[in-house]
């Protein structure tokens, strides 16, 4: 299971905006981005002042690089949910979108079971959580409407999962998940439509550059 290992906050100061990669932490002041919050690098602190006109081609590629950050996910596998949307009905980029939003990873940072969404990509690969019934330790796993989602039994006395319920309610679910806080579960009831994901995502620029090879 590849996964970036790197400094996180590196990904924020590159893209010039926080992409809360680190949960809660990115609210406080101990964010690095509040402190450095210029591209990494040599020229980093001078290059903010620098005004250069970013091509088509730059402003795309961006926002490629952006939505992997924001959804954890490496460019041979964010390529590959392209290629899927291209084969399915409806808008190509709508669909990738969707497509993301439904990992595994992705619907327990939704439903508040994760600070972060690789805090989610964590608990979700230890086996911490069964799908409809059943054990499952991939983080990319699609979800689909219908698909019920519970802490596993033998997670429950863990510390973790016993101080989740105070987590979870300060954070609510959106209208395409269903959550039940207290018995640590939650139901995916449709497809999410683009006015209800969050992620600052332009996905007709990432369209615009797969298109361009």
């Amino acid at each position: 299971m590849a996964k970036y290992t790197g400094p996180v906050c590196k990904l924020c100061r590159r893209e010039g905006e926080k992409l809360y990669l680190k949960g809660s932490r990115c609210l406080t002041p101990k964010c690095s981005f509040e402190k450095r919050g210029y591209a990494p690098g040599q020229h980093g602190p001078q290059s903010q002042y620098r005004r250069r006109r970013q091509s088509d081609y730059s402003l795309q590629l961006r926002e490629k690089q952006r939505a992997r950050r924001i959804y954890g996910v490496l460019e041979r596998q964010f390529s590959r949910y392209y290629k899927e949307a291209i084969k399915s009905r409806g808008l190509t980029g709508l669909v990738m979108i969707q497509s993301l939003e439904r990992r595994l990873d992705n619907v327990l940072f939704r439903l508040g079971y994760a600070q972060s969404r690789s805090q989610a990509r964590q608990i979700a690969g230890h086996g911490h959580f069964l799908v409809n019934g059943r054990r499952s330790n991939v983080p990319s796993m699609q979800l689909k409407p219908g698909d019920f989602i519970q802490v596993r039994e033998g997670s429950r006395n863990l510390t973790y999962f016993k101080e989740l319920t105070e987590i979870a309610t300060d954070r609510p679910a959106p209208k395409w998940l269903e959550r039940d806080e207290n018995a640590l579960t939650g139901k995916v009831l449709e497809l999410p439509t683009r006015q209800e994901i969050e992620s600052p995502v332009n996905e007709q620029l990432i369209v615009e550059f797969y298109s361009r090879t």
